[in-house]
């Protein structure tokens, strides 16, 4: 039987640069036919986890930060990077909203994980849906980290993501994911 794979083979990699939250390396690999790709360069950086929140009162819960790729204040999901202390990408998830927004919540439901771009980068956004939130603390934010909280309405969350709102192109995946779990999908242009 022919084997259709088309899976390449890593004959070497060499680390370019390497910090706390980014690691560029050029790989050498083979490609199934035999061809040689090189240079290949590849970015690793930490999992992500992201969520749409939704309060006890059905509100989405959101943070306004400044991006400096960008240049720009964006509407975001709250979220991170998962930490080597965390057991899991659930409380990963949750541990990101309690330091971000405050909020604990009542049930958390995996929706699946996306690639930001898989032929660059080496990591992956796990997504979620967390529902009955609740304001236990004030937020508790890293040292470089400024964001606002805001709660907005499930039809302003909607009207927000048709208006292009958001720019974080993972983020809108999960909102996606999280509107069909919650059979809201159904948008008026």
């Amino acid at each position: 039987m022919k084997n259709n794979s088309l899976k390449w083979k890593t004959l070497s990699s060499d680390y370019l640069f390497t910090d706390t939250w980014l690691r560029a390396r050029r790989d050498k690999c083979e490609r199934p036919d035999g061809k040689i790709v090189y240079p290949y360069y590849v970015m690793e950086y930490p999992d992500w986890v992201t969520a749409v929140g939704l309060t006890e009162d059905e509100k989405v819960i959101l943070v306004k930060q400044y991006r400096h790729a960008l240049g720009e204040e964006c509407i975001e999901l709250p979220g991170g990077c998962v930490d080597a202390k965390d057991e899991n990408f659930e409380i990963a998830v949750r541990r990101e909203f309690l330091e971000e927004t405050g909020y604990t919540f009542k049930t958390a439901e995996y929706l699946g994980r996306t690639s930001a771009n898989p032929s660059t980068n080496a990591n992956t956004l796990y997504m979620f849906l967390l529902t009955g939130g609740k304001k236990v603390q004030e937020q508790d934010l890293d040292a470089n980290e400024e964001m606002h909280v805001e709660l907005v309405s499930l039809q302003e969350f909607k009207q927000m993501l048709v208006d292009n709102k958001f720019v974080q192109s993972m983020h809108v995946t999960n909102i996606f994911y999280a509107l069909q779990k919650l059979n809201k999908l159904e948008i008026k242009v």
